[in-house]
C-alpha cells in the first residue's frame, strides 16, 4: 500500500464525526439528511465529513431514485485499518522477488526489441516487475508529470500506455493524486532494476 494512501486513510478516521458516520454505517446504508438528523448537524456539514470518507474508499454511494444511499465498505475498511501491521512486509515480498542481475538483464533482452521496445508486458510478476522498475527511470524523481506527459513517456516504448500506466500505479512505483502523477522513493519499489 502506498503510504500516502495510508496517511490519508488515517487521516480521515482521526476525526470524531467520522468516526460516528462509519459507526451509524455499520448498521446499514443511511442518506445524509438521516446522518445528519441522527448526529444533530446540519446536512452540508455532513456532506464534508463523506466526502472525506468516500475519497479513502471506505464509503461508497448508490443513488436509488432521488436519493443518494451511503455505504460502508467493511472491506476496504478492514484492509486498511490494518495495512499498518504490513509495513514491514516489504522486506518478505522483496526476497521473493529477488532475481540476480544477470538474471534481470536477460529478461529485459527477452521482453524488448534492439530499438529498445517492449514486445509484450510479461504474465508472470517477478518478470513484470522488472519490466516496470527498467521503464520507470525514465521519470525525474521529485518531479510532477501529467497523465498526458506520463501516456507520451510509454509511447516511446510501448503502445498499450494505459496498462503500464495502472501497473506503475498498482506496483508502487508512481502514484497519482487529481490527475498528477510522481515517481515513488525508490526503497518503496517492489524491484530496482539497473539500466542496460
Amino acid at each position: 500500500m502506498q503510504l500516502d494512501r495510508m496517511v490519508n486513510f488515517y487521516k480521515a478516521v482521526g476525526d470524531t464525526t467520522r468516526l460516528r458516520i462509519l459507526t451509524l454505517l455499520k448498521k446499514g446504508p443511511l442518506h445524509g439528511q438521516a446522518i445528519a438528523h441522527k448526529l444533530g448537524l446540519r446536512a452540508p456539514t455532513i456532506t464534508h465529513h463523506i466526502k472525506k470518507l468516500r475519497d479513502t474508499g471506505m464509503v461508497y454511494a448508490r443513488r436509488d431514485r432521488n436519493t443518494i444511499y451511503f455505504y460502508l465498505d467493511e472491506k476496504k475498511l478492514e484492509f486498511m485499518s490494518t495495512a499498518i501491521l504490513r509495513l514491514g512486509d516489504d522486506e518478505v515480498k522483496q526476497e521473493e522477488l529477488f532475481v540476480s542481475e544477470l538474471d534481470q538483464q536477460k529478461i529485459l533482452r527477452n521482453f524488448l526489441t534492439k530499438e529498445g521496445k517492449l514486445k509484450q508486458m510479461p504474465s508472470q510478476l517477478k518478470k513484470k516487475l522488472i519490466v516496470l522498475s527498467y521503464f520507470v527511470q525514465d521519470f525525474e524523481m521529485g518531479k510532477t508529470y501529467s497523465e498526458q506527459e506520463i501516456n507520451e513517456q510509454i509511447l516511446n516504448f510501448f503502445d498499450d500506455y494505459a496498462t503500464v500506466r495502472r501497473e506503475w500505479i498498482m506496483q508502487g512505483y508512481m502514484y497519482r493524486e487529481k490527475g498528477q502523477y510522481e515517481l515513488n522513493p525508490s526503497e518503496m519499489w517492489p524491484v530496482v532494476v539497473k539500466r542496460l
